[in-house]
């Protein structure tokens, strides 16, 4: 993936690991691990980590510490109300973002 490339991931990174959670709860390496099997290969695990902690502090997700058997407790995310809501609206930003860039592709073809 080029730099531009990454970039562009990075500005959507956030909606990604919403949507992630909006079908169930998970904790930071099972995100990261799930983003690399749908073809997410360059996301460095810091990166969603330091993600998770701005939107617990912006409130969008609850956390329960949960015992693990490998060391200390993991930190389970789940998307509550308020991360819904933002995730509804990067849909329909995405959606807008979406039309307007096929249509200046499709332009003149």
């Amino acid at each position: 993936m080029g730099k531009q490339d990454t970039e562009m991931l990075k500005g959507v990174l956030e909606g990604i690991v919403l949507a992630v959670l909006a079908r169930r709860p998970a904790y930071g390496y099972e995100i990261t691990a799930g983003l690399r099997e749908r073809g997410f290969a360059d996301i460095a695990e810091g990166t969603i980590y330091a993600l998770l902690v701005r939107i617990e502090q912006r409130g969008l997700v609850d956390v329960e510490k949960v015992p693990s058997e490998k060391g200390p407790p993991r930190k389970v995310y789940t998307l509550n109300t308020a991360g819904r809501e933002k995730l509804a609206e990067f849909w329909t930003t995405w959606s807008f973002l979406a039309e307007r860039l096929e249509q200046l592709r499709t332009e003149g073809e």
